[in-house]
């Protein structure tokens, strides 16, 4: 690699009726007011189950089940190498709310492009419209 410091983060691709879950960065954060699949750094200690459900419990209040591993890259920026992972998530209750996100929203795919996407999360959409990803993958949701 790079020789420069590791983050490895994890992100949520949850779709409900044809719509994902996507949420907008904090206007402080890195990327700030840029969207993204919800989701956040893995501390020391987790696993990336572990980490996908504390951090959508901290950013949406959600509770999800983590499901398959939908891709894996490394994206390279000025400070940092980024280790991204991105998982197929179902949410278990049907209650969101912004607690450290700036907004929510639920799109389609092809609305997905009317939004700036943190450049780690622009793979993801990319494959997803490809049809490179499962569009559904939860057994059932518990609305």
């Amino acid at each position: 690699m790079s020789g420069k410091p590791g983050i490895q983060v994890v992100a949520a691709v949850v779709e409900r009726d044809g719509l994902f879950l996507i949420t907008q960065r904090n206007p402080r954060a890195v990327f700030p007011l840029y969207w993204e699949f919800p989701g956040g750094k893995v501390e020391a200690g987790e696993d990336d189950a572990t980490a996908l459900r504390r951090e959508m419990l901290e950013e949406l209040g959600a509770i999800i089940e983590v499901g398959a591993l939908l891709g894996h890259t490394f994206h390279d920026y000025e400070p940092f190498t980024l280790d991204f992972r991105v998982y197929r998530c179902c949410l278990l209750e049907d209650h969101l709310e912004c607690l450290n996100v700036h907004a929510l929203k639920w799109v389609t795919l092809g609305e997905m492009e009317a939004y700036p996407f943190a450049p780690a999360d622009e793979d993801a959409i990319a494959r997803l419209v490809a049809g490179l990803l499962p569009a559904a993958g939860c057994q059932e949701d518990a609305r």
